[in-house]
C-alpha cells in the first residue's frame, strides 16, 4: 500500500499525525535510505541560520523524515515541502500527511490515497467534499509506470455511509462555476484600454457571464409554460356572466387584507389610523366583491379552484422575471455599479479615466480601492520605511483564525496612521453599500507588529515569540508583503525610495532565502 498520502484537512492535524507515528515508533526506512534523506534534508537547509533552524523544528523534521515520515501543509517553510516532496518522489518517504492544498499542481503520485474524512471546512462552514473534490485528491493514487492501480482509501466514519462514498467515485461530470466578478483595477485599466462601453461589452462575453445567460434560459422556458397554463386555466375559469379572473383577485385581496389587519391587530401600539385604513379599504373590496357580475354564478366555487391556480402561477411567474432580470447583464451591471463609485471618487470621467486613476491602475490587490485612497490622500508619506511597510500589511494579511484579543501594533505614527486607514475604510463601505457593489475587506492589523519587528531587523524566533503564525504563514506573508511594496513603489513616485529601503530590510534571512518561491 506505500508509499501512500493521507489527506487530512487541517495543518495541526496533519502534524499530531506525524507525533502519533513517532511516538508508536513506526520505522519505515533502511539505514541506507535514512543516510540518503540526512544527506537530501542537510542539502536543501544548507543556507539557513543554526537559530532559524531551531525554531522551525528541524530536529523533529528530520527525525521524521529519517524514519520515512513527512507533513505537507502551507505552514511549512518552502525548503521544507520542497524537500518532502523530492524525497517522496523518489520513494524515500513512504508516508506523507497533507493538506488538499499537496493535490494542487504537486508532482506527487502514491500507490495509495487516504482520505481521513468527507467533510472539510470551507472558512464558514464544515460541508461535504464535492466529486470534483474527490477525483482530484484520489487522483494521486497509482503510479504511470509503476502501480497497476492505484487505491483510495476512505476512514470510516459513523457520520458517513459507504453510498455517500461510492456515488463520489462514480460522478465523472464536475460543472464548472464561474467567481469571476469585476474589480476597481480590472475597470480602471479596461475603460483606460478600450473605453467604458466597449469595457462593458467585453465583459458581456466573459464566462460568468455565459452561466448566467444559460441558467436565464431555463427560467424563461418555465415562464413560457407557466403562461401556456394560465392561458389554459382562465379559459376554464369563463364565466357566462363575467370576467371571473378579475373576481377571483378580488376575493384574494379581501383574503389578504384580514390576515393583514388581523397581524397588526395582534401588536401592541397599533396606529390606529392605519388600521382604519385598512378597514376602508377591506369594505371598499368586499362591496366591489359583491358588485361583480360574477358573485351571482351557480359555479362560483369551481370556477374559484380554477382561478386560483391561475393566480398562482401568474404570481411564480412574477418571481421568476425578477430572477431573469437579476440574471440578465449582471457582470455588465456589477461593473456600471463599479464605475458609479469610481466615477464619485473621481477616478473616471465618462469614457476616459482621470490622473488619479493611474495610481489604481497599478495596484493589483485585493485591497486595491483602499491603498490609491491612501496613496492618493498623502496618508502615508509621513511614515517611515518599517512604519510603512508596517501601515500597507493590513491591506494584504488575512488571519486563519480570529483572535480573541486585539493584535499588538506600534504606537506612535503607525497606531495613527492605521487609525485614518480604518476611517477610510470605514467611508469607502459606506459608499460602496449606497451603490450596491462588495465591500473591500476590513483591514486586518495581525501581521503589523511582526513585520515592523523584522523590518527593524529582530530574529525570526523573537519576532514570532508569542504568535500562532507559522513560519511558512510567516514567509509567505512577507513575501506579499514585498510584492505590494513594488507595486506601491511603481504607483507613487514620491513613496518609492521608502518602498525600496521597507523591501531591503525585510527581504532577509529565510524571506531572502525563498525569494523566488511563491
Amino acid at each position: 500500500m506505500l508509499p501512500a498520502i493521507t489527506f487530512i484537512f487541517s495543518r495541526v492535524g496533519c502534524d499530531s499525525a506525524v507525533r502519533q507515528c513517532l511516538q508508536s515508533g513506526i520505522k519505515l526506512t533502511t539505514t541506507e535510505e535514512r543516510a540518503e534523506i540526512r544527506s537530501t534534508a542537510l542539502r536543501y537547509t544548507q543556507n539557513l541560520d543554526e537559530e532559524d533552524l531551531g525554531v522551525l523544528g528541524f530536529d523533529d523534521w528530520l527525525s521524521a523524515l529519517e524514519r520515512g515520515l513527512a507533513a505537507h501543509h502551507a505552514g511549512l517553510l518552502p525548503s521544507f515541502k520542497g524537500c518532502v516532496e523530492d524525497l517522496f518522489q523518489r520513494g524515500l518517504v513512504k508516508a506523507v500527511f497533507a493538506t488538499e492544498t499537496l493535490a494542487l499542481g504537486i508532482n506527487m503520485p502514491a500507490k495509495t490515497v487516504v482520505l481521513e474524512k468527507l467533510m472539510k471546512w470551507n472558512g464558514e462552514a464544515h460541508l461535504p467534499i464535492t466529486p470534483g473534490e474527490y477525483t482530484q485528491l484520489t487522483g494521486r493514487a497509482g503510479r504511470r509506470g509503476i502501480d497497476i492501480e492505484g487505491n483510495a482509501v476512505v476512514q470510516w466514519s459513523p457520520t458517513v455511509d459507504s453510498a455517500t462514498a461510492a456515488g463520489l467515485a462514480s460522478t465523472r461530470t464536475y460543472p464548472l462555476r464561474s467567481s469571476f466578478t469585476p474589480t476597481y483595477n480590472m475597470a480602471i485599466n479596461l475603460i483606460g484600454r478600450f473605453g467604458r462601453e466597449r469595457a462593458r461589452g467585453s465583459l458581456e462575453s466573459s464566462f460568468a457571464q455565459f452561466q448566467a445567460d444559460r441558467a436565464v434560459v431555463g427560467l424563461t422556458k418555465q415562464i413560457r409554460k407557466n403562461a401556456l397554463a394560465i392561458l389554459n386555466f382562465e379559459a376554464e375559469a369563463r364565466c357566462h356572466l363575467g370576467n371571473y379572473v378579475e373576481y377571483a383577485t378580488l376575493r384574494r385581496e379581501i383574503k389578504e387584507t384580514e390576515v393583514l389587519l388581523s397581524k397588526r391587530q395582534a401588536k401592541k401600539g397599533f396606529d390606529p389610523k392605519q388600521r382604519a385604513h385598512l378597514e376602508s379599504d377591506l369594505v371598499t373590496l368586499r362591496k366591489s366583491m359583491r358588485a361583480h357580475a360574477c358573485h351571482g354564478c351557480t359555479d362560483r366555487e369551481t370556477h374559484s379552484r380554477i382561478a386560483e391556480r391561475a393566480d398562482r402561477l401568474i404570481r411564480e411567474n412574477e418571481g421568476l422575471q425578477k430572477r431573469v432580470e437579476n440574471r440578465t447583464h449582471v457582470i455588465a451591471k456589477t461593473f456600471d455599479r463599479v464605475c458609479d463609485v469610481l466615477t464619485e471618487l473621481n477616478y473616471i470621467q465618462g469614457e476616459k479615466t482621470l490622473p488619479q486613476g493611474q495610481i489604481l491602475a497599478k495596484i493589483y490587490t485585493e485591497s486595491d480601492l483602499l491603498l490609491a485612497e491612501a496613496i492618493r490622500t498623502d496618508l502615508l508619506e509621513h511614515l517611515s520605511a518599517p512604519e510603512l511597510l508596517s501601515v500597507v500589511s493590513s491591506m494584504i494579511f488575512e488571519a486563519r483564525s480570529q483572535e480573541t484579543l486585539a493584535p499588538r501594533i506600534p504606537s506612535g505614527n503607525v497606531q495613527s496612521a492605521l487609525s485614518e486607514v480604518v476611517k477610510l475604510w470605514s467611508y469607502l463601505e459606506d459608499l460602496e453599500s449606497r451603490h450596491n457593489v462588495a465591500t473591500q475587506k476590513e483591514p486586518d492589523f495581525g501581521f503589523c507588529w511582526i513585520s515592523f519587528r523584522w523590518a527593524n531587523g529582530h530574529s525570526l524566533q523573537s519576532v514570532l515569540k508569542g504568535s500562532d503564525l507559522s513560519v511558512g504563514d510567516f514567509v509567505r506573508s512577507t513575501k506579499q508583503l514585498i510584492d505590494l511594496l513594488n507595486q506601491i513603489a511603481v504607483a507613487s513616485e514620491s513613496l518609492r525610495p521608502k518602498c525600496k529601503e521597507a523591501i531591503k530590510k525585510i527581504d532577509r534571512g529565510v524571506v531572502a532565502y525563498f525569494a523566488g518561491d511563491v
